[in-house]
C-alpha cells in the first residue's frame, strides 16, 4: 500500500488525516485493489453497490447506458477521486451504473459499511473519514445539478455552450482544457457526435470559439 500513500493524501476522503495515520486506516478499512486494462470495467452495472471506489492512477468514466446501448458518460475520473460512493451511502441495491477504465488503470475499493459504522478498534481518524465521506457525496449532488442544468437545454449548440461557459469559469480563463475527446464530449452532453462536430465548426465560423482537439478557447 505504500506506493499509493500520496495519492491517497491527496484523496478528499483523507483530508485531514495525518500521514503516520494513513496506514493504520487503511489497516482498519481492509482495502481492496483492482487493476483493470483499457475498455475494462472496474465496477459493472448490476454489481451491489458497496463499494466506495478511489481511483489511484489511470483514467476512468463513470458510464449509464439505456436499454438500446446508448451511453451517457457521467463523470471522468483522475487519480484521487471518489466514485460509487452515493450509490454505497444510498443502499441501493445494485448499481444503476459502470465505471469503466478509459486508460490503463488502478483502483481501491473500500467497503462503505466499514466507513460508515462505529470502528471497533475507536480510531480517532474514523470520525473525520465519515465527515469526509459527507462532504464528497454533498459536492457530488452540487455537480450532478450542473449536468441537469446542462442537459436540460433543448439543443445540441445550448448543451455545447452551457458546459463550455462552466469550464470556462472552473478555470477562470476563456482559454482551457476540457477531459473528454468528440465522441466522450458528445456522450456526456447526450448529443449526436456528427451534430456536435457540425455545431463546433459553425460556432468556428461564426468567431464564437477557437478549438484544437481538446483545447477551447471563447473568443
Amino acid at each position: 500500500m505504500k506506493k499509493y500513500l500520496e495519492v491517497l493524501q491527496g484523496c478528499p476522503l483523507f483530508q485531514g488525516i495525518q500521514p503516520e495515520d494513513l496506514s493504520a486506516m487503511l489497516a482498519c478499512l481492509e482495502p481492496r485493489v483492482i487493476r483493470a486494462a483499457r475498455h475494462q470495467p472496474i465496477l459493472r452495472e448490476g454489481e451491489p453497490a458497496v463499494w466506495v471506489g478511489i481511483l489511484l492512477s489511470g483514467q476512468a468514466q463513470v458510464v449509464r447506458e439505456d436499454y438500446d446501448g446508448n451511453r451517457t458518460i457521467l463523470t471522468q475520473l483522475e487519480p484521487g477521486e471518489l466514485f460509487g460512493e452515493s450509490f454505497a451511502c444510498a443502499e441501493v441495491p445494485a448499481l444503476p451504473v459502470s465505471v469503466t477504465a478509459v486508460a490503463p488503470a488502478e483502483a481501491m475499493l473500500l467497503d462503505c459499511r466499514r466507513i460508515t459504522a462505529s470502528c471497533c478498534n475507536a480510531c480517532t481518524f474514523h470520525s473525520a473519514v465519515v465527515f469526509n465521506l459527507l462532504k464528497v457525496v454533498a459536492a457530488k449532488n452540487l455537480r450532478f445539478h450542473e449536468k441537469l442544468e446542462i442537459t436540460s437545454k433543448r439543443t445540441t449548440r445550448e448543451r455545447l455552450m452551457t458546459y463550455l461557459l462552466a469550464q470556462a469559469k472552473a478555470h477562470n480563463s476563456r482559454q482551457f482544457v476540457i477531459p473528454f475527446d468528440r465522441q466522450a464530449l458528445a456522450d456526456y452532453l447526450s448529443v449526436d457526435r456528427s451534430g456536435l462536430s457540425s455545431e463546433i465548426s459553425k460556432l468556428r465560423a461564426e468567431g464564437v470559439l477557437d478549438c484544437c482537439r481538446s483545447s477551447f478557447t471563447l473568443l
